[in-house]
């Protein structure tokens, strides 16, 4: 049965972490004011997925079960399932800010492509364990925590050649009944209010530190998790018109020898499949993110709309202002257009679900990630200096201040002082606040680095299509000394192609055997 908000919170209370925040042990998730901005956010997924309107995006029938599940749970098969969890993700986030369940989502789909083709590689039973836990997940409705960025030590060295082996996480022990794992992840989006989470790999790994490939389900109370965490958003701050209510939690997550049972082991040592399930996350993943900062520009969109009308002025006859708001609007639509192409697009796994489109998403995902900036820039450009210059919430109910303040501050004379100063704070938690700089590094580097964005590009444009388009055009063909090699796929494979070396010279030619008369 898919919970509410409400159900959602009151879920946390059967579970006890072991959660630190600003150097407090917490006693509560479910009730710990510095975390109730992620809980709300989380909540919101829930609440509209019983909302008769949002159901065609919020909820999806699940075809390995046949029930009608969440659609951050949902494993996609088709390209609209694509085009619905983007919308469903790009109306959440326009509500929260960053609603953060989706990262279970991607997850839950990377892992369920991942364990088929390690069972296709190595007679495993891997794929059978996923489905049964992820009906587990889906019929809790459960929230999981992506475990995936681990702490790496030196950047330089891989996994097996750090000093500490513990800054990534890896198998320390192999029993009858399952494994033992030991280490850190850094980067744990909402980690002390999650139900479980998904260890996963977080880069490729050779046969040498097959140990480190590994993912697994782990409960956030498991024996040995410790949660090292940060508030939520700007929690009790009252200039914080947006995240003193909704915002997002990370956490440091110290695996401390867990055990996990067979049952939720999804991969242990299989290192290329390993490679595949982190290349195959962060593919869905960039196709999320794109609709969770669309979400985010309709917020900033929305709210300078509102402030330039507040400030008395009018896009019809004010040019410059006009640009500036048609700007930030071709940004946040230009990444999302990637999104729905990378949804048209689809490819089917083998496994029998798609993935997006993987050059389409991550152009979608760069985009976002390099322009965040001027999208905050065009915000403050439309909103003018008031959204730093304003006095505090405080001076509201001053009543030595008040009466100047509301004299003064007024834009337009038909719309109320105080409106004018409520948008303004929100445009300046939103863009130029500590919770704005987060937004920003989350979309600069949330999902990967631009760099591994541009590196996917590469690996997966079809470039020898263009290559042999102009080739045609100019009437020359291949070359004939071979010495091109290209190393983009093309449309016809998933690899990678190459052009074969050419072939050896044949045998001089012998005469033939005389064939003895019968």
């Amino acid at each position: 049965m898919m919970m509410t908000a409400a159900d959602y919170r009151e879920s946390l209370r059967a579970y006890r972490p072991r959660v630190f925040v600003n150097g407090s042990a917490v006693e509560s998730v479910a009730d710990e004011p510095l975390l109730a901005p992620g809980v709300n956010a989380v909540g919101i997924t829930y609440d509209l997925a019983h909302k008769t309107e949002h159901l065609p995006i919020m909820t999806a029938r699940q075809g390995s079960s046949g029930k009608t599940v969440n659609r951050m749970l949902h494993i996609n098969e088709t390209s609209t399932d694509l085009l619905y969890k983007l919308e469903a993700i790009r109306l959440v986030c326009k509500i929260s800010g960053c609603a953060q369940r989706y990262l279970t989502h991607d997850a839950l789909n990377g892992i369920f492509q991942a364990t088929r083709r390690t069972d296709d590689a190595h007679g495993t039973d891997y794929s059978q364990r996923f489905i049964n836990y992820l009906h587990e997940v889906q019929d809790g409705d459960l929230t999981l925590g992506v475990a995936m960025t681990d702490a790496k030590g030196d950047r330089s060295k891989r996994p097996g050649q750090q000093a500490n082996p513990d800054v990534y996480v890896h198998i320390k022990e192999r029993r009858p009944d399952g494994i033992v794992i030991r280490g850190t992840k850094a980067i744990v989006t909402g980690a002390p209010y999650m139900h479980e989470f998904l260890v996963m790999p977080c880069r490729t790994h050779t046969a040498e530190d097959a140990d480190f490939a590994v993912c697994c389900a782990v409960p956030v109370d498991a024996p040995g998790v410790t949660i090292v965490a940060r508030p939520a958003g700007r929690p009790g701050e009252a200039a914080a018109k947006f995240s003193a209510k909704y915002g997002q939690s990370t956490g440091v997550v110290i695996f401390d020898d867990v055990f996990v049972p067979h049952d939720r082991v999804f991969l242990a040592g299989e290192h290329e499949e390993g490679g595949f399930l982190t290349t195959s996350y962060a593919t869905h993943h960039r196709h999320s993110c794109i609709g969770a900062r669309a979400g985010f520009g309709d917020l900033l969109i929305g709210a300078g709309a509102l402030m330039i009308e507040a400030n008395g002025l009018d896009g019809d006859r004010h040019g410059h202002i006009r640009d500036a708001m048609v700007e930030l609007i071709t940004i946040t639509e230009s990444f999302y257009a990637c999104g729905v192409a990378s949804s048209v697009y689809c490819v089917k796994d083998p496994a029998g679900s798609v993935m997006p489109d993987a050059v389409f998403s991550n152009i979608g995902k760069l985009l976002l990630a390099t322009k965040i900036y001027d999208m905050h820039k065009l915000a403050h450009y439309v909103s003018g200096g008031l959204i730093v210059a304003l006095p505090g919430p405080d001076e509201d109910h001053n009543p030595e201040t008040q009466g100047s303040l509301s004299a003064v501050l007024r834009g337009r004379p038909d719309i109320p002082m105080e409106q004018r100063m409520e948008v303004s704070r929100l445009i300046e938690d939103l863009t130029v606040s500590h919770q704005a700089g987060w937004y920003s590094v989350i979309s600069l580097h949330g999902g990967g680095s631009p760099e591994a964005m541009k590196r996917e590009i590469w690996r997966n444009y079809p470039m020898n299509e263009k290559v042999e388009l102009v080739e045609s055009l100019l009437d020359r063909g291949v070359l004939e000394d071979g010495r091109r090699v290209l190393k983009q796929p093309g449309r016809c494979c998933a690899t990678g192609c190459e052009v074969p070396s050419l072939p050896a010279p044949a045998p001089d030619p012998q005469p033939p055997t005389p064939v003895a008369a019968e």
